[in-house]
């Protein structure tokens, strides 16, 4: 598939499955849906069913559900007239089924290849060019059967630098080779050059394996959004000591990206996916104007004030938050242009 097809799928998807959570929920409670789009505007085209237009839009890095009232009451059926319960349901929608659609990729992933877990073995992960593992016809899944801990296996490589030791695979070889003196290691690898772990892909029963798989996908979408979450806040704290973060992309740079996962294949892309869908999640719940956590931050101060702010001011200020938001795509989809272009 041409990447810059599996891009437009990818981003295409997890834009569309945020939105319908929106669309589902608000038509579930008798919302009016005024426009259900993908991208924003200018509209390239449009169409109408029932009480919804459906459109196309010229920037496609994104996509909307346009509700009856959301900033102003507009009687019944408008979301600004619903309970707060009602509101809040509307607004997590989106990001709870970009995280439903992140555990249910990583379920995928692992139904297929296998459960990740410590086995009595060691397998091997990587083999450096030139090393006594290379020599000694070592290679990347080989299983090392003579040892069941990796510590273990490293005291014993390193008791034994300049002699010859001997290695059952689990394919039935052993291989001999001599873990070298540590003036004749080079820096950064270890006597041996060899990569080495306890866990491996198990494949249980093809009965076993999808709740094996949806266990899993929760634990690894549960670890990745730590990871997204520590990282935001990280950038934030470097924010606020007046550090410029190196590291934010935008469109283009996760174009970049893409390209170089749909080379590693399917899998690698499924992965990426919902990874970025996770990502998705978490960041439309930051307190933001115009982002669902924006919206969220407004009901749930009600909430606790037990005030509300003008309508016209809170439909002011996600306006100038869309527009803040436009600015700072514009700026990273730049910076990712100069940075590709050297």
């Amino acid at each position: 598939m041409p990447p810059l097809l599996s891009f437009f799928i990818i981003l295409s998807v997890l834009i569309l499955i945020h939105e319908l959570g929106h669309f589902v929920v608000a038509r579930w409670f008798k919302i009016k849906v005024e426009e259900f789009g993908f991208g924003y505007p200018p509209k390239i085209l449009g169409f109408k069913k029932q009480e919804t237009e459906y459109s196309l839009n010229l920037l496609p890095f994104g996509g909307f559900v346009r509700m009856l009232g959301e900033d102003l009451p507009e009687g019944h059926g408008s979301f600004a007239s619903q309970k707060k319960p009602v509101k809040i349901a509307v607004l997590l929608a989106g990001v709870s089924m970009n995280f439903l659609l992140g555990i249910l990729l990583f379920a995928g992933i692992y139904t297929k290849i296998g459960i990740p877990e410590k086995v009595d073995y060691l397998k091997v992960t990587s083999v450096t060019d030139g090393s006594p593992a290379q020599t000694a016809g070592l290679k990347p899944d080989d299983k090392i059967l003579n040892f069941k801990e990796t510590q273990a296996f490293i005291e014993w490589v390193n008791e034994n630098r300049g002699q010859e030791v001997a290695l059952q695979l689990g394919d039935g070889r052993e291989v001999k080779l001599t873990p070298r003196l540590a003036e004749e290691t080079p820096a950064g690898q270890g006597a041996l050059g060899v990569g080495i772990t306890d866990v491996d892909l198990v494949q249980y029963p093809l009965w076993q394996r999808p709740f094996r798989g949806m266990v899993t996908g929760v634990k690894e979408a549960w670890l990745w959004g730590k990871e997204i979450v520590t990282g935001l806040v990280k950038m934030a704290v470097g924010l606020g000591q007046g550090q410029v973060p190196k590291d934010v992309t935008g469109p283009v740079g996760i174009y970049e990206i893409s390209k170089n996962v749909a080379k590693e294949g399917f899998i690698a892309v499924l992965q990426f996916m919902a990874i970025l869908s996770i990502n998705l999640a978490i960041l439309n719940l930051l307190p933001l104007p115009a982002l669902d956590g924006g919206r969220l931050f407004f009901v749930l101060g009600e909430i606790i004030t037990g005030k509300k702010l003008k309508p016209e001011w809170e439909q002011r200020i996600h306006l100038a938050g869309m527009l803040a938001l436009i600015g700072l795509m514009v700026l990273i989809t730049i910076k990712d242009i100069q940075r590709l272009g050297g």
